[in-house]
Parts: structure tokens; sequence; C-alpha cells
């Protein structure tokens, strides 16, 4: 069954389902507290920097969040229901007006094709990837092995082994993953009842959220 979204941009009169939506990251929505990952696309992290055509390098995670707000600005976002990943959150293909959010993100070069469990945006990617466009500016890291080498460095730090920081503040009780470009800053003081996670899903189970990054 399909899911209405409806963004926080003053959009008409919303379905029974609907609420406001909240953007986390190049493939990651939020409604009503519900997480929506884009099924078969990986977007740069928030922090990542990736590489560019003179040598240097470039915000891409922030690049990815500013498309997708601007895309979810357009008009009604509506996803399908494709189940659950390993993090409980909820898989979906979203559209809005005549484009598909997933298709767009690939196709404009602010994120990946995920291979490892999709074939859907291969072509897509192929073509992006031909134009230099965006992540494909230059040779850099993919959002997977990112993730993979900052959780890996953290794991070795942490007190626990488990290296996923749950902090509470005025905006509430929220996780920061070793990816995260506040992770550093963040402390975790166990007297507050502030703790450590192994996974996202064990924090997001514990009432724990993700930081929203986008404005």
């Amino acid at each position: 069954m399909a899911i209405t979204i409806i963004s926080a941009f003053g959009l008409s009169t919303p379905a029974p389902a609907a609420g406001t939506l909240r953007v986390i990251d190049g493939d990651t929505i939020v409604l009503n507290e519900v997480t929506i990952r884009f099924s078969g696309i990986d977007a740069p992290e928030a922090g990542q920097k990736c590489a560019s055509a003179s040598g240097g390098s470039w915000p891409c995670g922030k690049a990815a969040i500013a498309a997708l707000e601007q895309l979810v600005a357009s008009g009604e976002v509506v996803c399908d229901d494709r189940g659950t990943d390993i993090y409980e959150r909820q898989l979906g293909v979203c559209r809005v007006g005549n484009h598909e959010i997933n298709t767009e993100m690939v196709a404009s070069g602010n994120a990946w094709a995920f291979r490892k469990y999709s074939a859907d945006y291969v072509a897509v990617e192929d073509k992006a990837h031909a134009a230099h466009l965006g992540i494909w500016q230059a040779a850099t890291m993919p959002a997977w092995e990112y993730r993979a080498e900052k959780w890996h460095v953290a794991e070795q730090q942490a007190p626990t082994g488990c290296p996923i920081k749950g902090n509470i503040s005025e905006n509430g009780h929220i996780y920061h993953a070793p990816w995260s470009p506040w992770y550093d800053r963040t402390k975790v003081d166990v007297k507050k009842g502030e703790r450590w996670f192994c996974d996202e899903a064990e924090a997001l189970k514990a009432g724990w959220r993700a930081p929203q990054w986008g404005h």
C-alpha cells in the first residue's frame, strides 16, 4: 500500500496517513517518526567529502541533502512499502510529481546504485558515471566503504567496543554513528543516562533517533 508523505513546505491538505517530512540525509526521510530508506541507492553520508575533478574535495554529503530537499519541496511525495532493512527502517521507492526520487538522486550524481542489494539503478548510475556527474567527477570512496572505515576506527576507541554514541540534549535522545559530522564532538555521560550502542537498530529500539542534517 502506498504511503503518502507531505513535506514541510506548506502543501495542500494531507491524506489521513500523511504528515510532516524531514530529510535525514541523501537517501533517508522521516514521516511522523517512521524512517524511510530509499531502496536500491546509497547517498554520501552527511559529513562525507568526495574527490573533485580539480584534485581537492567537495562536501558531497551536504550536496546530496540539498538535492533531496529540493526534490521533496517540489510537490507531494509518495512512497511505496518494500519491507524493512536490518535496522528496521522502512524501504521504499518514492516519487514527487512525475519524478522518481531514487532515480533522480542517482542520475544527478548524488547517490550510488546500491549494487550489493539491488540492480535497479545500475543503468542510471552508469550514465551518471560516464558523464562525470557529482560523485563521479573523480575517483572517490563510496558511502559503504566510508562508513566501514569510520566504524572500524571508532570501534577500537569505544570503551565497550560499541561505537554509537547516545546523546541527550534539548533536542531529545539522538544517536551519532561514527560517520556523523558531530561524532568527535559528542561526549557520552552515563550519569545523565547517555549510553553507547552496538548498532543503529539497538539505538532505535531504545528510543534514540538519528540526527537531522537537512535545513
